[in-house]
């Protein structure tokens, strides 16, 4: 639950088959007899002014020509990351080698004099910094790296909490006051790891959910999508969540981490977009335990347990919303605050607002739709504005908190919506990037060779568990 105020890689290059009437086994074996030296990545000389530099040459007509241009390399103590092979554009009798290595400006100089005895150079792209000055760094703002450094910034609440302001509902409670005082202490003392502790929630509280269930479950079978309906009764089988009963938190988060890994963690209210969004990427939710006030119990001036557990938890246990509320999060992680904000407001419109369109209808996926009952009304009534979802104009629309929203934002499938924001991501600035390591749960930073030699290596591992898997399913089938 978030306040919606706030308080490269290179170009890439498709090659064609290195198939192509192409002698494959001789390439292999010319690389293969060619011992290449690895430079130390722990020089501190030639870390700081190496760059990952792009040459394209073509071999002259003689034997062993591409083991005499690969020794030039060794020779210069120049690291090979890459080679490949391709039919040349140019010349239809020649092929085209293309190496992607490490060097300075000094390296680049000496190989290109030497490769140009043996080879017809192509083409070349000078090198840039393969790995990123403590100055590049100094201005990133800190994200966490680990899940346990979701405790620096949990509980950095803006909002509400135990205090309320003058028009909610509960400000002239004092008994009510007090409740929510109790639940914002329980969320300020947890720690990662801890269990959540379980609420023995009041005769009054759950009388106020069972309104909102009640009068939402009238609704869901003609607004909800379908991802939400196969859902919504899974929580009701592991979690016991029932019209008399309020799910605990605890039980919820177990029940999410075998559907797709994401865990809950309980707050006292609004978190910035950043420390919000930064939990998304470690696959965290935070969420309250508090109940709106029993006065109104279908209006809320902040998001409850109610939102929570009817609006987020059904699509959190689906895999592909999962990932798409991730990928915003990783996307947050150290970028500027003016593109936080666009991130934030992107998930307002669509984890919060979002709408999609099944069998040619359109459905509510958004929590703060499935969670108010005359706003979920209002956006599938007709008369609502609704435009498609694009990233750069949706980023730059009004959140909207005290009243229905201006305009609501479509897409086909969480797909789409997924595949949008990473391209939207692509546009954000900072100087690297980052991934998740669901086995360590922290965020790997991208920002130099071997990090990113290091994501190939694992993505290697992984193509040749499906490589194997394919050829015993070949095996199988008689292919």
């Amino acid at each position: 639950m978030y306040s919606n105020k706030l308080d490269g890689p290179r170009r890439g290059r498709s090659f064609d088959s290195m198939n192509i009437g192409f002698d494959e086994k001789l390439l292999n074996n010319e690389i293969n007899k060619a011992t290449f030296t690895k430079i130390e990545e722990n020089s501190e000389k030639n870390t700081s002014e190496k760059g990952r530099t792009t040459i394209i040459f073509s071999l002259k007509n003689e034997v062993g020509g591409l083991v005499k241009a690969l020794k030039l390399f060794q020779e210069s103590h120049v690291n090979l990351v890459h080679i490949e092979s391709r039919k040349s554009k140019r010349r239809n009798s020649e092929f085209e080698i293309f190496v992607d290595c490490d060097s300075n400006h000094e390296q680049l100089n000496e190989i290109i004099q030497l490769l140009r005895k043996h080879v017809n150079v192509v083409e070349m792209d000078p090198p840039d910094n393969s790995c990123l000055s403590k100055g590049d760094m100094y201005n990133v703002p800190w994200f966490p790296k680990k899940i346990a450094d979701l405790d620096k910034c949990g509980n950095r609440v803006l909002m509400y909490g135990s205090e309320l302001d003058a028009d909610h509902p509960g400000f002239k409670d004092n008994v009510y006051r007090k409740r929510r005082k109790e639940f914002a202490d329980l969320a300020m003392s947890y720690r990662h790891g801890d269990p959540i502790p379980r609420i023995e929630f009041t005769e009054e509280e759950v009388k106020t959910w069972g309104v909102v269930y009640r009068e939402l479950n009238k609704l869901y079978p003609t607004h909800a999508c379908r991802e939400y309906l196969k859902n919504l009764p899974l929580l009701s089988k592991f979690c016991e969540c029932r019209e008399d009963n309020i799910p605990q938190l605890e039980d919820v988060s177990r029940f999410l981490k075998e559907r797709t890994g994401f865990t809950i963690r309980p707050v006292a209210g609004y978190l910035s977009p950043r420390d919000f969004l930064a939990g998304l990427a470690f696959r965290v939710f935070h969420c309250t335990q508090y109940v709106r006030h029993s006065s109104d119990p279908l209006y809320t001036p902040e998001p409850d347990t109610c939102h929570e557990l009817l609006g987020h938890v059904p699509l959190l246990a689906e895999p592909s919303f999962a990932q798409f509320s991730q990928e915003i999060g990783l996307a947050s992680l150290g970028a500027s605050d003016d593109s936080v904000q666009k991130l934030a407001t992107c998930y307002f419109f669509t984890v919060e607002f979002g709408l999609c369109k099944q069998e040619g209808q359109l459905r509510a996926y958004g929590a703060g739709l499935l969670s108010s009952i005359s706003e979920l009304k209002h956006a599938l009534s007709g008369n609502a504005r609704i435009m498609p979802f694009d990233p750069k104009v949706t980023s730059k629309q009004e959140c909207i908190i005290t009243t229905f929203q201006e305009v609501y934002f479509v897409s086909d499938s969480f797909e789409e919506a997924k595949v949008k924001m990473r391209e939207f991501a692509k546009t954000i600035k900072r100087p690297f990037t980052v991934r998740y390591n669901p086995y360590t749960q922290s965020v790997d930073v991208l920002k130099d060779t071997p990090s990113i030699n290091s994501v190939v290596e694992e993505l290697r591992h992984e193509l040749d568990i499906v490589g194997d898997a394919l050829s015993r399913l070949n095996k199988q089938l008689g292919v």
